[in-house]
């Protein structure tokens, strides 16, 4: 009996994410995947970068959840263009969740796409979509032990933001022992400590962010 070889079942997500990365080029947009688990506060951290960034940039957002629409419309009362993506119990979005929601989309007028994906630390780190920076926010309250439990995630991303940094003390988190895990596992990684509530950081990861967006305008 012959034996039959399956195809890498992410090779038609890799073609399309990178089609969409030569679309993404030509309009001269910079696109960034935020991951990180419920609650680790991505929407409060894209919320933050709007604020800093919204002067400078012109900012577009897909929010993908689960079900609701309830950070789409958080994003929609700023003023920013957002489509709400809606994976009916998928654990992540692919490339072609990407595309559907940009043919869907208010504008291309844009410098700067912002995708949430679904959160969890597992299923979004297999599957680019297109992306130029991969982040992920990681919160004090969720323990100084999600890089070692979840490498998958922290291998490949470009930055770590470490989010709820103004409740540090209430919590027995080592700030030491996630550095020195995720520098052993991905020395490449800009790590930011923020808090959305104080507001700690955030000046520093959007300047950090718009020298991104700038670079490859330049680049094209």
């Amino acid at each position: 009996m012959g034996i039959k070889v399956l195809r890498n079942i992410f090779e038609s997500n890799i073609k399309r994410s990178d089609e969409l990365k030569k679309i993404f080029k030509e309009k001269g947009i910079y696109v960034i995947n935020v991951m990180g688990s419920p609650g680790a506060g991505k929407t409060s951290v894209i919320v933050e970068i709007i604020k800093s960034l919204k002067d400078d940039l012109r900012i577009g957002v897909i929010e993908a959840d689960c079900e609701g629409k309830y950070d789409a419309e958080k994003i929609d009362s700023m003023g920013i263009p957002v489509v709400q993506l809606n994976s009916e119990g998928a654990c992540h979005i692919e490339a072609v969740s990407v595309d559907k929601a940009m043919s869907n989309f208010p504008t291309w007028d844009i410098d700067l796409l912002l995708i949430e994906n679904i959160g969890n630390l597992v299923c979004p780190a297999g599957f680019e979509i297109g992306e130029d920076l991969r982040m992920v926010i990681l919160s004090v309250p969720e323990g100084d032990d999600k890089v070692a439990k979840y490498p998958s995630m922290f291998y490949r991303c470009d930055v770590m933001v470490i989010n709820k940094i103004d409740v540090k003390d209430y919590f027995d988190f080592n700030m030491q022992r996630i550095l020195t895990d995720i520098q052993g596992l991905n020395p490449k990684v800009e790590v930011f400590p923020v808090s959305c509530k104080t507001e700690y950081g955030i000046d520093k990861l959007s300047a950090w962010i718009k020298r991104k967006v700038l670079d490859k305008k330049k680049s094209n």
